[in-house]
Formats: structure tokens, sequence, C-alpha cells
């Protein structure tokens, strides 16, 4: 393999002032939305050397810092990154690895999860993130749907795979039984690896979806969607160049390559990472004061945590505090700007693209609200039932012909799925949102998890936002529960906040709570306590407390003992 480095590319050029006018527009929604536009790179990109490299090199600023369970951490400054991720893809190379592989990356938040995403990446190759939680029938899933020629993971995680079938290049980190081991690749001082040269549209990524209702579904990325395509991401989150950037997502979901690899090396901001067993809420506000940690993402999960945490110290040296992987209650807005005096943000993407919608630094927010589309987002809402494109409540979707830059290429693999996906010159995102008249979203559910109750819509995320608002209530989730009157009724699964009981008076309490701030229609008449069933990723998954309503409304199980009905409880 030639050693050269690549010459300098004008894409780069066309990238950086790309870049910069989204940084220029911190503040100004309006003017970026209409005045931007994702610049057409050429015929040769490859964000690892085009971009990452040209940032990097000679750069002793700080890249990646890692904060472990006990407090230690580690830092690796951007030069270092360049350098390690240089010799990993030498060594990764002369074990086969080429342009175009896939490679199945299943890494912890460990410093050569972030050196082989590059290394992979200035091969031309293919990455596929996923999880470590995933198990063996899933690890052949993947296997065989993306067709990986190699693997890359821990040692303690090769067993997982020992009887995957193929002949695929098997790598580990730390010594295993009849694999490589990845360390070796860091023995030996490396050139700059050469630009692979690949197009914008070759593929980089290949995501699992983390299936909340049917078999996950393999999403592909290609050269640009993402690298180019997050600068919409950089614009929401409010990044700025020395920023010190924390985003709470496992290694192999898409909101990991969002928030602690693409959008911060954008803004050449730092990125941090606290690892942890199990959650706590003290010791990650203790990260964020201690390590200067300027901008913050996490998911509604963690929000509802801290909330109920003691925020007393204040927020250290946050400027931006984002939510993202579910719609964010306005109760926990309101918590977050009493305590701190920020204003908690919410924003809207999938896998199969970037941040499209978002509430951004200096905007207006209105509560319950995602916020806007962002830059280069070509967002329409589309009547399900008749196709009517710009309705006032309907499925979010991406207007095709306008070439959204950050979206998908499809569903690999899946022909019906992605015809469905594309139909009629949409992209459809299974959402259903409303929009008001200044053009603010409002998340109202997904597509199935939306439910008529005595003939009246019901948006699960409407009652469940009020619900939160209920000290006792740490999470819910709302879902039908067959009823031989009204077809259906909302009942609420709630997962109770500490020092609170699963007893009558709780139960009383909070479906009275519920009847106070409802309308009529909206009663929430049955409530359960206990835990939510959920995704790997910590998404809730609501079709299977459908399905669980169902099964005991067919005569199959038995109710448990938690349920209280708002009808045997009421005195008034």
């Amino acid at each position: 393999m030639t050693t050269t480095p690549a010459p300098a590319n004008p894409a780069t050029d066309l990238y950086r002032a790309a870049r910069d006018q989204i940084l220029g527009w911190r503040g100004k929604h309006e003017e970026a939305v209409r005045d931007f536009a994702f610049p057409d790179l050429g015929e040769r990109f490859n964000w690892a050397v085009d971009w990452f490299d040209v940032i990097a090199r000679g750069n002793d600023r700080t890249a990646l810092v890692l904060v472990e369970e006990d407090g230690s951490s580690s830092e690796v400054t951007f030069d270092a990154m360049a350098n390690r991720s240089d010799r990993v893809g030498h060594w990764l190379a002369e074990r086969g690895v080429a342009q175009g592989d896939p490679v199945i990356l299943m890494l912890d938040n460990q410093v050569e999860l972030w050196d082989c995403m590059l290394a992979v990446m200035k091969l031309g190759a293919v990455i596929m993130p996923t999880t470590s939680a995933a198990g063996a029938a899933d690890l052949e899933d993947r296997v065989t749907r993306g067709g990986a020629r190699h693997v890359i993971t821990n040692a303690s995680q090769v067993d997982k795979l020992a009887g995957i079938p193929g002949d695929i290049t098997r790598i580990s980190v730390g010594p295993a039984d009849g694999w490589h081991d990845l360390h070796d690749a860091y023995a030996v001082d490396s050139p700059p690896l050469p630009h692979p040269g690949t197009a914008p549209g070759d593929p980089l990524l290949l995501y699992f979806t983390s299936g909340t209702t049917s078999r996950p579904k393999l999403v592909e990325h290609t050269q640009v969607s993402y690298p180019l395509g997050h600068l919409s991401t950089v614009f929401w989150l409010g990044l700025q160049p020395g920023d010190v950037h924390l985003n709470i997502s496992s290694p192999g979901w898409a909101k990991h390559a969002w928030s602690c690899f693409f959008a911060p090396w954008i803004a050449e901001a730092t990125i941090l990472v606290h690892n942890y067993t199990r959650f706590d809420a003290g010791a990650l506000l203790g990260v964020l004061r201690d390590h200067e940690v300027t901008t913050f993402c996490a998911p509604p999960t963690v929000w509802r945590m801290l909330i109920n945490a003691d925020l007393s110290e204040g927020p250290g040296s946050l400027r931006e505090v984002i939510g993202a992987g579910e719609p964010l209650n306005p109760e926990v807005i309101a918590q977050v700007q009493q305590k701190w005096g920020l204003t908690l943000r919410d924003g809207y993407g999938q896998t199969e693209m970037t941040a499209v919608v978002g509430n951004t630094p200096g905007s207006l927010v209105k509560p319950g609200s995602m916020g806007r589309p962002l830059p280069g987002c070509p967002v329409v809402l589309v009547d399900p039932a008749t196709g009517e494109r710009g309705v006032d409540e309907g499925e979010l979707c991406l207007d095709l012909a306008a070439r959204p830059l950050p979206l998908m290429t499809g569903y690999q693999g899946d022909p019906e799925r992605n015809a469905e996906a594309m139909a009629d010159g949409l992209y459809h995102t299974g959402d259903v949102a409303s929009i008001d008249a200044d053009g603010w979203i409002t998340y109202v559910g997904r597509t199935d998890d939306v439910f008529k109750a005595s003939d009246y819509k019901i948006s699960p995320f409407e009652l469940e936002s009020v619900l939160i608002e209920h000290p006792a209530v740490a999470e819910a989730a709302v879902v039908p529960a067959p009823d031989e009157v009204r077809l259906a009724v909302p009942k609420a699964y709630v997962v109770l906040a500490p020092g609170h009981q699963p007893n009558e008076e709780t139960a009383r309490s909070i479906l009275a709570h519920a009847r106070e701030h409802l309308q009529p229609w909206q009663r929430v008449r049955r409530l359960e306590f206990g835990e939510l069933p959920k995704t790997i990723s910590g998404k809730i998954r609501r079709v299977e407390l459908r399905g669980r309503e169902e099964e005991l409304a067919r005569g199959h199980g038995e109710q448990e003992a938690t349920e209280w009905r708002d009808d045997l409880l009421r005195t008034d």
C-alpha cells in the first residue's frame, strides 16, 4: 500500500465553508433555514481524511476524554487520534480489510472504538456499529444480512461469535484464541493513510434499528449523509469550537455517532464520555461540573432522573442542555429551567437521518414542541389517509423532491419496507406530529401508538406529559386497554419516583391529578405500577404493553394486583 499523503481535496474547503456558515448562524434560525444549502463536494470525499485529519494533525487540543466510574480519566489529543487511527488502519489493511468491506464494530466507550471508526473510514470500508449487548443470534443476523467480512470486538465478547459461520476476519481488543489482537496495531508508528478515493455516494455506515415494533431494519448511510448531514445536528446542539460535549448514549446506536463522533468533531469540540455500569445522577452531575462540560445531551429518561436529584449546586459550565431519543415532557423542561436557569431543548431525528427538527439556541422554546425544521431538512406533514401535504396534523415526512442529503439511501436488502418508506415521493417517518401557525412542530406519537377511545383520538405522549407532572411519577407509558363500552380506554403504566409506594393511596392521587389536568375524553381510567419494557437502546416498547392488554382482554393471563381503576377508586 502506498503511504504518500493525499493531496489537498477541494471538498475540504467547501465542507469548512458550510461548517462555518452553520456556526455563524447561532441564534439565527430563520436566516439559517432560508439561506443554507448542503454543498456539492464533488467526486471524491472521505470525512476521516478530508476533514478529521486536516483539523487534527499538529493539533494538541483534547479530542476525547474518557471518564471512568471510579473518577479516573484519560485524554487523547486530536493529533494523537489521527496518528492512532493511521496505525490501526495500516494494521487492518494488512489483515484484509479493504474498501467496501462491511466491518462489525462491537466495542464499548473505549479509545479503540474511536480509533477503529476513523481507521475503517480511512480505508473506505463500511462501518457496522453494533451494541455490545447484542447476543449470538443477533450477531448471526447482522453477519448474514449485513454481509460482514470482518468483526472487531473485545476479548470478553468473542464467545458470542464462536458459532457464527463464514470466513470472517476476527479481531479482538486483547488476546483471544484464534483472534488477531488489535493491541498489536499500536506497536509500530505508521505514516498517514492515503485517500481511499471514496465518492460521496459510496456506503459508509450500516445501522440496525432498535426494532420497537418489528424486526430491526438495516439502514445504509453514505460518505456524506451523516458526515455532511450532521451539520444540522451541530446547529441544533449549539456546538462551538472548543466546547466540551457530553452525550449519554451507548455505542452501536445512531445517536452515539451523532453526538459522540460526528457533530462534536465537525465543530472542533472535545468529546467527553462518562462510563458507568449503573446510572448515578449524583456522579453524572459531578462529572459535568468537574470536567467543565459546556454542552450536554441526554435522553428524557436521564433528565427525569436528574430532576429528582439534587441540582442545587447549579449547572457548572453548562451553556446548552438538550434532550433526544424520545419527546421531552414540558414538566421536565420547566424543572430544569427553574433549578438551573437553562432552557432544555428538544429535537427530532431517526437512525435513518440526522436531526431534522429542533429547538435551536436563541430561539423561542414552546413547552412540548420539538421545534422547527432545521437547515437543509425539507420537513412536511402529510395526512396519512388522503396524502394531502401541509396539514396541521399528520405524519412527519421528508420531501424527496428536495433531495434531503441527511437521509439514508434506504433499507438494505428489504425492497418492500423500502418502497413503503419512500412511497409517494416522501420519506415516511412513521411519526405523527402537529404544527402551529408559527411553524413549531409537536410530537403526537408513532402512527401505531395513537389510538381511539370513545371515538376520540388519544396521543399517549400528551397524557404521559400530564402524568409525570405528579411528584410520584418518574416515568409513564400510556396504551389502549380494550373496553366493551368505549372500544378502548387509556391505561397508564407508571414507574414511581423514589420514596413513593405502589399502593391505593398513590394510585388515587395520580388518577385524581390526571382527572384534574386532562379533558374528560382523555381520562386515564386504569393505572398499573411496574417497570417499563424497553429496547436495548432505551426506547419504551409500547407495542409490548399493548399486546399484554389485548391478551388480558382475551382472557389469557391474570391482571396484576398493582392495577387500579379510576371508576372503582372514585368516591365523588
